[in-house]
């Protein structure tokens, strides 16, 4: 392995000491993983396939779990009734059906020492994976049947494909802690190939070692192992010890690095930015408050509190709004683009989708009617508050118009979609900007819209919303660039959503007969359909399905409406507004309902393969009921077998409405990479940090970043560690270096 010159030295390196240096991560991920003996073009394709394309990859292609071979036992010392690894060959393999269509799959092992039989219950794929010859590790309790030692179901890890070098392998791992690697069964990647390239990959960097930007000090605060014996212990590790001290020191790295790009954002774009401040109270502001239908509840009141001491300041307003469904962000957001308009500048809303943008267009339209605004040129010194809608569906003559009242400033607050985005679109004096559903756009976009807005340079307030809550450890990691303000509690008037889990046909058919009753006492209904794949075409065609059979079945003789995606918007707008107008008794719709839509009289739902959809997508359509004085339910119908982990969210649904206890949930259930890829493109950035279980790392590396950054987001002091944030960063966002 050549190891080539890094792509941009690390700051503060003298050219001539380069060889000498111990190797970076950026110059680890500079290498190629087919520098490594074994890894031809076939090979790198199925690594690359699973996200291995460099030996930074593979360093960190960290192993699933470890067998632990110092205490394994032969087959013919195995006790009956013990609960041990056993590895071995495998001798032959067999099937047969059983009474009711099961399968039973027989497979008899040897380790030399004796013969053991292991049955699988159902799980007819594994006569194609335990072919003969190959290597296993079985993990199980051993049982007497008719004689015979017995595993069944046990625990499976293919290690090889049987071959007289893979036999010696297992051999010279025995009494030993061993790795077991994610493997790819249709790469045909295994883990003895992983650990052998690894091992060769550490060989290699032996002789320069691999660098520890870590302070000392920090290192010895935190009682860390050096870097380099990290890298070595995860993936061989002495001891079990010394493995959970590897883990630490990795974690360790991977929310620091996080943690440290934040910080340094943010710093320096308070160092850098010039906004506007404006005056959070006046006339306007005052009217707004005393028209409002409805006492604010003290979480609003302390949000805007926040933002009005925000947007006082010179330094750009730069705060995330989270709240559960139904928690009245909206009022939030409309209490922060009046500030903007009554010091005489405007405010733009920017939602993800059409059907989003066009609600709040009329939610705000609806609590704005009768404002007026300053206006010196007009007989009475006054004009109405002026509020436009600006999205990709707009006519040409619409847009115009838009575009000439946003650019001469008689448009107060505009409410789009990326239409907002587009090059044409020039405001006047844009000072507040909220942007709904965040995760849905890119930090670039985001930017975009803020550095497009004014002529002057003067970046404007921004507040970014979201409805799905976020664990206060995601939220600290993941959103640690801005300021965060909870709505974690109901307006008044708001109940509580009654949800069921429904399987199978009788309770299918009960609950038919409930929502029958609800739209006889004058209430409407959703019916969610399955998410067939992530295509509106087949989203579409499951929607006029389910509508038609509905239609004809359980719904018969009722008012049943059909809204997907594919529909042209004014279909769309005329299907909505009947539904909110009561002319429709149900609606049939696509997950186009998630977010945004707000018709009180609807009570009941029902969500059809619901064991399809996620917790945070569940919650946030169960929230388009529940949203008047009524009483609401909403029902989850699932295949009559659906997965374990279709189960745990399912039940998790059912017996809780707190969608900050479910973020948690979810979060414990689908692990932490998901979380940074809503957030914007690019690869994972925890691979082995747990949001959930390592709480006291990401507050320890919060403290290192705060400890090491400068106050104008610089890390001078610590040279090579600015360098491998700089290489983290443009990894996960290539975009980074030319924005900050």
């Amino acid at each position: 392995m050549n190891t080539p010159q890094p792509s941009q030295p690390a700051a503060g390196r003298s050219p001539g000491a380069a060889a000498k240096d111990p190797l970076t991560l950026r110059e680890l991920d500079a290498i190629g993983v087919d520098r490594l003996n074994g890894v031809g073009p076939q090979r790198r394709k199925a690594l690359a396939e699973v996200g291995v394309e460099s030996v930074f990859d593979l360093l960190t292609y960290y192993p699933r779990r470890y067998v632990d071979r110092t205490a394994q036992a032969p087959i013919s010392e195995a006790e009956i009734g013990s609960e041990i690894t056993v590895v071995a060959d495998v001798l032959s393999v067999s099937s047969r059906r059983l009474r009711g269509g099961r399968r039973l799959v027989s497979v008899d092992v040897t380790d030399a020492s004796g013969v053991l039989s292991v049955v699988f219950f159902n799980q007819a794929w594994r006569e194609r994976q335990l072919t003969e010859g190959r290597t296993v590790a079985l993990f199980g309790k051993v049982e007497n049947y008719r004689g015979r030692k017995q595993m069944t179901n046990p625990v499976v890890d293919v290690l090889s494909g049987g071959s007289t070098a893979d036999r010696s392998a297992s051999a010279d791992r025995t009494g030993k802690i061993v790795a077991i690697y994610p493997q790819s069964e249709t790469s045909g990647i295994v883990t003895w190939d992983v650990a052998n390239w690894v091992a060769e990959a550490q060989r290699r960097c032996a002789g320069r070692g691999i660098a520890d930007p870590v302070p000392s000090r920090w290192r010895k605060r935190l009682g860390l192992a050096s870097r380099s014996r990290a890298l070595a212990d995860i993936h061989d590790p002495p001891s079990m010890a010394d493995r959970w001290a590897a883990r630490d020191r990795l974690v360790f790295d991977e929310l620091m690095r996080v943690q440290l790009m934040l910080r340094s954002q943010r710093l320096a774009r308070e160092a850098h930015e010039l906004g506007i401040a404006h005056e959070p109270t006046g006339t306007l502001i005052e009217a707004f408050h005393r028209r409002l239908p409805y006492t604010l509840t003290g979480a609003q009141q302390r949000a805007m509190a926040e933002i009005d001491a925000d947007v006082s300041m010179l330094r750009p307003m730069h705060r995330l709004l989270q709240g559960d469904v139904g928690s009245g962000k909206t009022l939030v957001a409309l209490h922060a683009l009046l500030i903007a308009v009554q010091n005489g500048h405007q405010g733009a809303l920017m939602a993800p989708t059409e059907v989003l943008a066009e609600q709040h267009y009329f939610a705000l339209r609806a609590l704005l009617d009768g404002f007026e605004v300053p206006d010196e040129g007009r007989l009475g010194g006054r004009r109405p508050l002026r509020l436009c809608l600006l999205s990709g569906s707009s006519s040409a003559t619409q847009r115009r118009e838009v575009l000439v009242q946003v650019a001469t400033g008689s448009a107060d607050i505009v409410v789009g979609t990326h239409a907002l985005l587009e090059e044409s679109v020039k405001f006047a004096s844009l000072s507040v900007v909220v942007v709904d559903e965040q995760h849905r756009f890119g930090v670039s976009q985001r930017a975009r819209l803020r550095e497009s807005g004014r002529d002057d340079r003067r970046i404007p307030h921004l507040l970014v919303m979201t409805a799905t809550p976020i664990p206060r450890t995601a939220a600290m990691t993941v959103y640690g660039d801005l300021d965060v303000s909870v709505l974690d509690e109901l307006p008044p008037g708001r109940t509580p959503i009654a949800t069921q889990w429904v399987r199978g046909p009788l309770a299918t058919e009960s609950m038919w007969i409930d929502v029958q009753r609800e739209i006889e006492a004058g209430r409407q209904a959703y019916v969610v359909c399955p998410l067939v794949a992530e295509s509106e075409s087949l989203d579409a065609r499951s929607a006029e399905q389910t509508h038609a059979e509905l239609s004809a079945g359980a719904l018969a003789g009722l008012r049943v409406g059909l809204l997907h995606g594919r529909l042209p918007m004014p279909e769309k707008e005329a299907t909505m507004a009947r539904f909110r107008a009561g002319d429709l008794d149900a609606l049939v719709a696509t997950t186009v309902i998630e977010v945004g839509i707000d018709v009180p009289n609807a009570t009941v739902m029902a969500v059809l393969s619901a064991d399809r959809f996620g917790i945070a997508q569940l919650h946030q359509l169960r929230g388009r009921v529940g949203r008047g004085s009524h009483a609401s339910s909403c029902y989850l119908v699932s295949d009559e077998d659906p997965t374990a982990i279709a189960v745990e969210r399912l039940s998790a649904l059912a017996a809780t409405n707190d969608g900050f206890e479910l973020a948690e949930r979810d979060l414990e259930l689908r692990g932490e990479g998901t979380l940074f890829d809503e957030r914007q493109s690019g690869r994972s950035d925890l691979k082995l940090a747990s949001l959930v279980r390592d709480l006291h790392w990401v507050q320890a590396a919060r403290d290192a970043a705060a400890d090491l950054i400068t106050a104008d987001g610089d890390l001078d002091a610590h040279p090579a560690l600015a360098d491998e944030v700089d290489w983290f960063a443009s990894r996960r966002d290539p975009d980074y270096l030319q924005r900050s």
